[in-house]
Formats: C-alpha cells, structure tokens, sequence
C-alpha cells in the first residue's frame, strides 16, 4: 500500500480488510457468510462512492489548469490526471468482469446481491485458480501489480497489489507462507468471501488513484478544495428576548470541504479542529470589564481560518463583538436584611447567568465564613457591627453584599412551678413549688430565624426561704434548671417568701460550642 496519511474513510476500509483476512482464517458457518457478504456490500458501495469522487477531482485539476491560464506544463498534468482516471476505470472495470464470472460460475444470477449459494468452494476454486495455473487469478494478479508498476511512476511508494504469500508481511502462517497470491485468496474459499476480496483489491486500486491524483493536484497550483458539505445555519442578535419584543436573526447557507484541514486560531492562540467536522470550538471564560449604569461590558474576540489554496497560504479572519453582562447575585436567608452576632447565619447565593459554570468561592471581612454542601451555600458567624460579602466563581469576582448585624436578643427567664407559671403577685400554694424548673426562653423572632443558635439553659440559680425579714432556713444552690424543693415544703409556712436569683444562663449555638450569657434575674414568690 502506499504510504502517507490515510482518510477516515481509507482507514476504515483497512479495518474492514483486518476482518475480512481474519474471517477467512475461521471454520465457515451460515453465520460468517453472512459477514463476509456484508463486508462485500459496504466495501463495493464505498468503491462506487469514492470512484464518483475521483472525477470531481479531475474536474477540479481541469477548473484549476484553466485558472492558471492553461500552462504547457499543467496542461500535461492534466492529461496524466485523466490517464490515471481511465487506467483505474479500466481496471475496475476488470475486476468487476471477473465478479461477474465467479457469480455465474456458482449459478446466481449477475448483477444481483443475492446468492442462492454464498459457499460453492469448489466452483470458487476451479474459476480462480484452474486445473494448471490458467485461472482467473493468475491473470488478475499480473493486471493488478501493472496497474500498482504504472502508479509507481508517479507515486514513488506505491508497492505490489497482488503479492504471494512469502512476499506479504501480513501472511505469518508458516503453513501458509508457500502459496502463491492465487492459493491464497481464493483457496477453499466461499463465493462471497472471493467477492469481498475483488472488493478490497478494487478499494486497494482506488486508494492508489487517490494518492495519484492527489499529487497530481498539488503539481498544479495546491490541493483541490471541493465544498461537499452544505447546510443551513442561523445566527441570532440573541437567544434570549423577552416577551413583547421581536426576535431578530439571519439564515444563510454554510459550506465546507470534508478535505480541507484548516488550522484555527482565537485571540492568536491555537484552536483545536475537531478533524470530522472541520469546526473550531471557542470557549473561554468571559472577564469582568467596565460595566455601564446597565451592567453591560462591550468586547469581542477574533479568529482566524487558515488552509493550503492554489499553492499559497490563505487566511480568513473575524472580528465577533459580544456582551459582557454583570451576573446578578441573589441572597436568600431567612433573616437577609440584618445577621445575627456570634451566630450561624446561613446564606445562599446563586447567580442564574452563570448556569452550570458557576462553581463559586467565598470570602468576608467582619465575620467568619463557612461553605456548605451545596453549590451556593454559605454560612456567615459574624464579629463584627458590619459584614461584607465577596463572592466569585472560578477566579472571578462576582460581587459584594453588606449586611448589618443585630445583638443576640436575651432570653426571658421563667419559674416553672407544679406545671404552670409561678405568679409573683397572687402568690403560689406552698405545695406547688416541689419540683421548680427555671426556663430560658429565647426571643420568638430569633428563635424563627436561628433555631440552631436559640439553645438556651438556665445552668446555675440560688433559692432561698423568706420568713419575714429573715431566711427560715440555709440558702439552696441549684446547678441545672430543675430541682427537688421537698425540704423547702416541709417547712414552709403560710406568708413565706421564695427568693430566687439566676446566677448563670447557657447558650449552644449552631456548632454545639456553650458560652455563657449575661442575664441577670430574680423572683420573689409568695407561698400561699
């Protein structure tokens, strides 16, 4: 084969023939002819593609030799581009004579895909190979390497089409190394696996025509570029427009040449090409700039297209203005006017503009700050009377929000006697106040907000009993919120006192760390 690169299409015939060689080398079923005759039908309908394709290429050297004024010398190029098309016309035309010998040979019907026999190895052997040499295939093999001979002197690297097995590299086999190209394939050998050969010696014939006529090109000013894709294409003032208002785009046709390997570039850096579709993808993250009273930035960013055209370099460039919108943050907390001090404030911060790409990062002066688990989410402990909050994505600013920050409002402190409220102005029964608790109830606001942060416990409280002007009897310390006043009830009177005084009150905020709050209480409980 020759050398240099291979088309997509060239290399997918090349696999094709990987498969087609090792199905050859397996015990044949039903089930493997039909794979052999598969593989006939796509290689034979891409030969009839690509031989349509070397005649507009011809047709292009010829448009190309008139362009450049019918020069003697490309005048001669031409003639040898349209021998080279009528040498491999003729040897297709050859191949497909001995298809159509094999076909009938094996009693199916010429010109038809479908064999009443896809076997008949032995009618297979005695076309193609004969009774002393004088088969089908010999002959081929002799047109074959004339027509690879003929190549050669305008493609240097052009080798024989038709090798016997000790010349082939791909022919490992020792017990296959000694036969001849005939033996070799078409030797036991079922109808539609010698027809999928013919198919891939006509692909091999079309490759070497592609290579000749390629270079034959070249000679006369340049690839040839022939715009085989067409389609339609539409470009919008914008994908986005609002109720009420007119949508404005442009349609127009686009056409590229699935031959043309362009190089791109965007701002003067390289662009990668996607090699099927012949586009250049630009992407790249967009830079806050000078925002109008709007919050619009103007900018643009520029591309280049450049290919082989008539022998020289040819460039295109474009110059693509575009937008640059201030992305709008949205902050929403159950408290976002004003923080609370010391106290886990959850926010969440989306910017919509930014879709998927938003991955954003936090920073802030006068508080803590604590990502979430979700995109967005972040928690602010504040220090301060003032918090600012800095928000950006990917490396970029976004924006800024200053929140002012409100005191921890104090809990009420509340005495909780026989279940109900003790009333300091009636006065409470004596029996009543067994089992005292003293409850820190925090602000209903607050408690709304920051339910994490209103954990409030009455820790440590002294309790006393008034007789008269005196205590009638030693002071009771209580560490907790409740306590066993059994004592007290036994020597209570009638017209006593309870004297109560808070010394110390808890809170837990939202990482479950205690500090203590400055609250200062007292009761004074008359016993009924």
């Amino acid at each position: 084969m020759a050398g240099g690169k291979e088309t997509p299409r060239q290399k997918m015939i090349g696999m094709m023939y990987l498969v087609l060689t090792a199905l050859l080398a397996l015990q044949v079923n039903s089930a493997i002819l039909l794979k052999f005759k598969f593989l006939d039908d796509s290689l034979f309908g891409m030969n009839e593609k690509v031989s349509k394709d070397h005649d507009g290429t011809v047709k292009g050297i010829a448009a190309q030799v008139e362009k450049n004024r019918n020069t003697s010398k490309d005048v001669a190029i031409l003639k040898q581009s349209e021998e080279v098309r009528t040498r491999t016309k003729q040897m297709i035309d050859y191949l497909r004579g001995v298809r159509d010998k094999l076909v009938t040979a094996t009693e199916n019907t010429k010109g038809k895909n479908e064999y009443k026999n896809m076997s008949a190895e032995d009618k297979v052997a005695t076309t193609m190979l004969g009774g002393k040499r004088n088969g089908a295939a010999y002959d081929m093999k002799e047109k074959l390497n004339a027509y690879s001979t003929y190549i050669k002197g305008i493609v240097p690297s052009a080798t024989p089409l038709a090798l016997d097995a000790k010349d082939d590299p791909t022919v490992t086999d020792p017990e296959q190394r000694s036969k001849n190209f005939a033996e070799l394939n078409f030797e036991n050998t079922p109808l539609v696996a010698a027809l999928a050969t013919l198919s891939q010696k006509e692909t091999e014939v079309l490759k070497y025509e592609s290579d000749a006529l390629t270079k034959l090109s070249q000679e006369v000013g340049g690839t040839i570029i022939v715009f085989d894709k067409v389609g339609a294409f539409a470009s919008a003032e914008s994908n986005t427009v609002a109720a009420g208002t007119k949508y404005k785009a442009e349609l127009f046709l686009t056409a590229s040449a699935s031959g043309l390997k362009p190089s791109m570039t965007l701002n003067g850096s390289p662009l990668a090409v996607d090699a099927t579709t012949g586009k250049g993808k630009v992407e790249f993250t967009a830079r806050p700039g000078n925002f109008d009273a709007a919050g619009n930035a103007k900018a643009n960013w520029t591309g280049t297209i450049r290919f082989k055209q008539n022998g020289r370099d040819t460039t295109f460039k474009v110059t693509v203005p575009y937008t640059i919108t201030k992305p709008v943050m949205q902050v929403q907390s159950a408290s976002v006017q004003a923080l609370y001090f010391r106290c886990g404030n959850k926010l969440s911060v989306q910017v919509p503009a930014l879709g998927a790409q938003y991955d954003p990062s936090f920073s802030a002066s006068g508080a803590a700050t604590i990502k979430g688990s979700a995109k967005g989410e972040v928690t602010l402990v504040p220090n301060s009377k003032e918090v600012t909050l800095n928000v950006s994505s990917g490396g970029n600013a976004i924006g800024s929000q200053t929140f002012q920050v409100r005191p921890i409002p104090k809990p009420e402190i509340k005495c909780i006697v026989g279940g109900r409220e003790a009333n300091e102005k009636q006065g409470t029964p004596i029996t009543a106040v067994r089992n005292m608790q003293l409850r820190a109830v925090p602000d209903a606001g607050f408690a709304t907000f920051l339910p994490e942060d209103a954990r409030y416990r009455v820790s440590r409280y002294e309790i006393t009993l008034v007789r008269g002007k005196r205590p009638a009897m030693p002071m009771i310390p209580v560490n907790g919120p409740t306590v066993d006043l059994s004592s007290v009830v036994n020597s209570a009177r009638e017209g006593d006192r309870l004297y109560i005084e808070v010394k110390q009150v808890q809170r837990m905020n939202f990482q479950n760390n205690t500090e203590d709050v400055n609250v200062s209480k007292q009761f004074n409980i008359p016993l009924l």
